[in-house]
């Protein structure tokens, strides 16, 4: 049996996230707080991944309706939430972790709802569905998501809505693979949208954090399920950039890299791993889970923790008897992961994801960067995986406007504490403008830590955005703390 990659790498997670899940209920309700909230009640507190983020809101309303029932249902919902002179944010998993899918004092919308209709080399989907009800529709097809977020637990539609990229390669951001969304906008009317219809709106949608719509349902394209086989190159950290444009190209669909993140060698070595369709595509086995060793190499990944020696064991079995053994895989199974495979189950921590994205000519700055502010912090870097990302001129809260990034996706262990968050801030508040001093960006969806200046700074269509907003919503009922901490004084 071939060994998945997050069972080879030892806990790999190329993940928007994995991390937070073992705190919160399924709907992200705290199970620490004042518990889960009934409709009406006034007094719930909603959490998200981070469980840092505990904030009162009124009411919190589930849906599993599709189409004309749904849009009746969040047509309702809004003029409520008008009358009363709240906010409404719609979320699915609520694996943000700065409070992004939730509204202070407002209503609180779950969908759930799963149906997933395939035509030919597209498929229709209902916005409450999870990647892992997409992987079981097209799989039986010879389909496979064309772009998806690295865990399968997460929402389609608020894949869209946060804009997230993967490791399929040499694409661009799940966004870029969407052809047309309905949506109910604050005012109650419904519309579809598109690059062809409401474009404006299409694109400021997409990574618009649910402060432009409530999205219903998704037109997306799919790919070829194919088995895949890997390719491992470690390196010198310095030469990844360059090793890692190279290998883009239609005959890699999927890639991705690694970091060292032991303090005597940070950010000295890089590993390049590729995917290549296998000469032999035969008859393809079903979509696999993540399967005893993943969930075994947990221990390995959490035994990290505070310890540069399993750090280390951990980068030499990775780049060593780790790549020896690896296998091939469908693109479907190695997709097919859930975030709790790694779950942190410590109850005086918490996982935090970092994600920056640099120019490929920059990265070797990059490096110099996270060398010089993150080991004199008090946090620790558990993981940083790679990834190659497109171009994206299309979303108004583009993090690749101007051309290709690497994005460096960081898992950090964060004590619960005062200290360790004040220490998160500033760290975190440092490394962006280091890497907004090279041409980089910063990614929205985690802790909100950046300054005013370094939010416009790094988005710098953000008025735009705000001022095409207002006019959809003059009174703001889409409301998150995204909004309120970033974009309401715009």
């Amino acid at each position: 049996m071939a060994l998945t990659r997050r069972a080879l790498l030892l806990g790999g997670g190329a993940a928007l996230g994995a991390y937070g899940a073992r705190a919160l209920a399924p709907d992200g309700f705290s199970t620490t707080g004042a518990g889960l909230i009934v409709p009406g009640g006034g007094d719930g507190l909603l959490n998200d991944a981070s469980l840092l983020s505990e904030t009162p809101v009124f009411r919190q309303a589930g849906f599993n309706d599709t189409d004309t029932a749904l849009v009746d249902a969040l047509r309702a919902e809004l003029a409520a939430a008008r009358a009363e002179g709240r906010a409404v944010n719609i979320g699915a998993a609520r694996h943000s972790m700065g409070g992004q899918a939730i509204p202070r004092d407002g209503h609180a919308l779950s969908l759930d709802n799963a149906a997933v209709v395939v035509s030919g080399d597209t498929y229709r989907v209902q916005a409450g569905a999870r990647w892992r009800q997409v992987i079981a529709a097209l799989d039986p097809l010879g389909l496979s998501p064309k772009v998806m977020q690295s865990n399968h637990d997460f929402g389609v539609a608020a894949t869209f809505s946060v804009n997230a990229h993967g490791w399929p390669a040499p694409l661009g951001p799940m966004g870029a693979t969407v052809l047309s969304l309905g949506m109910v906008l604050a005012d109650g009317s419904a519309i579809r949208a598109s690059r062809d219809e409401n474009t404006a709106i299409f694109n400021a949608a997409m990574g618009g954090y649910g402060l432009i719509g409530l999205i219903t349902d998704l037109e997306v394209q799919a790919a070829p399920n194919l088995l895949l086989e890997p390719t491992f190159a470690v390196m010198q950290a310095r030469d990844f950039s360059t090793a890692f444009a190279g290998a883009m190209g239609p005959d890699v669909p999927m890639a991705y890299g690694r970091l060292n993140v032991d303090r005597a060698g940070f950010f000295t070595e890089a590993m390049l791993v590729t995917y290549r369709a296998a000469a032999d595509q035969g008859d393809l086995p079903p979509a696999s889970g993540s399967g005893a060793l993943s969930h075994a190499s947990r221990h390995i990944f959490r035994a990290q923790l505070g310890s540069d020696w399993v750090k280390r064991r951990r980068w030499g079995i990775e780049t060593g008897i780790g790549a020896r053994l690896a296998g091939a895989a469908t693109r479907n199974s190695l997709l097919n992961e859930p975030v709790i495979t790694l779950d942190d189950r410590d109850p005086t921590r918490t996982d935090i994801l970092h994600e920056y994205f640099v120019a490929p000519e920059a990265f070797p700055a990059f490096l110099e960067v996270c060398r010089a502010i993150i080991p004199a912090s008090y946090q620790d870097l558990l993981n940083v995986t790679l990834r190659w990302v497109a171009q994206d001129a299309e979303s108004l809260l583009s993090y690749a406007p101007d051309g290709p990034r690497i994005a460096a996706v960081m898992l950090f262990s964060q004590e619960m504490t005062a200290r360790a968050e004040a220490d998160m801030a500033r760290m975190t508040a440092a490394l962006i403008g280091a890497v907004q001093g090279i041409g980089g960006s910063y990614y929205l969806p985690y802790r909100l830590h950046a300054t005013q200046a370094q939010f416009r700074q790094g988005y710098a269509r953000a008025a735009e955005f705000v001022a095409l907003k207002r006019q959809l919503d003059p009174g703001l009922v889409l409301r998150n703390a995204l909004w309120d901490r970033y974009m309401a004084d715009i």
